[in-house]
């Protein structure tokens, strides 16, 4: 199996397995389903603390307003009966005005706490360290666990409006968010290895030869942005390795530099004379006046 090293930038994003066979349509089909849905978990699991802290979402028209506003202008306000958690509710007031307040209880709370660690752990950029490949049923998986955790708590549904809900029936709408700017369309998607593109209609093959155990930096990114940034020579890890020795080296030296005495050139056995004057019978003459 051929292993891809998935980048955006400087930033890693996943491992995937792959063949020297695969056709670059379908590797960047692949590998874009994955990045985007990554995205999309990252986005429920930071939708859903601030459901389990302050309820749902309120109507467009409703956010922001006051209770007695709400009753003035004769807002519709059924569908809170209908999307009411299991287990009852506390009210948690949202300072921005923006959710209804009516929050599921603490142990519902946890449900949902928990399945949003363990989601984020299965798709997190750090299975890069751990050498653990992503896949779309890893991005599934973490969909599902989110989607139960949410029926559990609120088991009649969320309103149309809130974007948990919107996210999972795919009708978020990310049109001026910073998270729009994240996003790779497929048909836009590109990947670059060793500086070079890779080319819709080839094979992985044609880039990297027949050797199916092979690692590659792959870099995704939107079409027209121009060729990434290439690799490093050395990794930080190595790097910093190198500094390390290179310092250890400076300290050994200036070690050595303070040791370096010439006072032993003046002791007798330093002498290379010594064993000719001994021969020659010069030894031990002394001078001076009688």
């Amino acid at each position: 199996m051929v292993q891809l090293h998935v980048k955006r930038g400087d930033e890693s994003q996943f491992l995937f397995n792959t063949t020297v066979q695969a056709p670059v349509d379908a590797l960047i089909q692949q590998v874009t389903a994955i990045y985007n849905g990554r995205l999309k978990v990252d986005r429920i699991c930071s939708e859903i603390p601030e459901l389990a802290d302050h309820g749902v979402t309120l109507p467009p028209p409703m956010q922001g307003l006051t209770p007695d506003q709400v009753q003035e202008l004769r807002l519709q306000d059924e569908w809170e009966d209908r999307c009411s958690p299991s287990g009852g509710t506390v009210f948690r007031r949202d300072e921005i005005g923006r959710r209804n307040g009516h929050a599921p209880t603490d142990k519902m709370k946890e449900v949902l706490m928990r399945t949003v660690e363990e989601a984020k752990a299965s798709v997190s950029k750090k299975q890069v360290q751990a050498n653990v490949c992503v896949t779309m049923e890893t991005v599934k998986d973490a969909l599902d666990q989110l989607r139960g955790a949410v029926m559990i708590v609120y088991p009649m549904g969320l309103p149309p409006h809130d974007p948990v809900r919107m996210e999972f029936e795919d009708q978020e709408d990310l049109s001026g968010t910073q998270a729009s700017l994240q996003l790779i369309p497929e048909d836009e998607a590109q990947l670059w290895w060793a500086a070079k593109q890779m080319q819709r209609g080839k094979k992985l093959q044609d880039y990297i030869g027949s050797n199916e155990k092979t690692k590659l930096v792959v870099k995704i990114q939107k079409a027209g942005q121009g060729a990434p940034a290439r690799e490093p020579p050395i990794t930080e890890q190595q790097q910093k390795q190198l500094m390390l020795q290179y310092h250890r080296r400076q300290e050994e030296l200036k070690k050595l530099e303070a040791a370096d005495d010439d006072n032993c050139l003046d002791s007798d056995w330093s002498d290379r004379q010594a064993l000719k004057r001994q021969f020659q019978g010069l030894t031990n003459i002394k001078w001076g006046p009688r």
